[in-house]
């Protein structure tokens, strides 16, 4: 039995045939923009076409904390990437890899590394790593890319809000 996120945020038992797509977008205002392979945060406007995010629970709930959120993969529609969490000089670095977000899904086991918990207050949501508890996705300046951060309470932010598209 599989999981999927709802439009109100919560997670509903089904099957899945294919991922939510969503726009993401900070509480500056910013949304999530691809340049080149590196996901960005640039200011919402007529001008730019931010990037289509998918979406997609974890099968196995499990198997991971219970706790945390909702365990989910996160990728990009065009071009079909995914978001990782890899270690990288002792420090974890999120990264975007050419992987299909339903081959990760169709999996025999969560693959933690392209895993996030997503845990939502009001229309405001968050994404912890599950392969690096303690560590979000985070936004700071316009034209900076997106990263991880354990620094919470900073001048980063952690807290998006998607805009689910039908």
């Amino acid at each position: 039995m599989a999981c999927f996120l709802g439009r109100d945020g919560e997670v509903h038992t089904s099957a899945m045939d294919n991922p939510r797509h969503a726009v993401v977008s900070d509480l500056s205002q910013q949304v999530w923009f691809l340049q080149g392979q590196t996901l960005m945060v640039v200011p919402r406007s007529n001008n730019v076409g931010p990037v289509i995010v998918t979406v997609i629970p974890c099968k196995y709930l499990e198997s991971l904390q219970k706790d945390k959120g909702s365990p989910i993969y996160l990728g990009i529609k065009q071009p079909e990437m995914c978001l990782c969490c890899e270690d990288v000089g002792g420090k974890p670095e999120l990264q975007l890899k050419n992987q299909k977000i339903m081959d990760l899904y169709n999996q025999a086991k969560p693959v933690k590394p392209f895993l996030f918990y997503h845990e939502t207050t009001g229309r405001i949501s968050t994404f912890e790593s599950v392969a690096f508890p303690g560590w979000f996705i985070a936004s700071s300046e316009t034209r900076q890319p997106i990263f991880l951060t354990s620094e919470l309470g900073n001048m980063y932010n952690i807290g998006f809000q998607l805009d689910f598209k039908v």
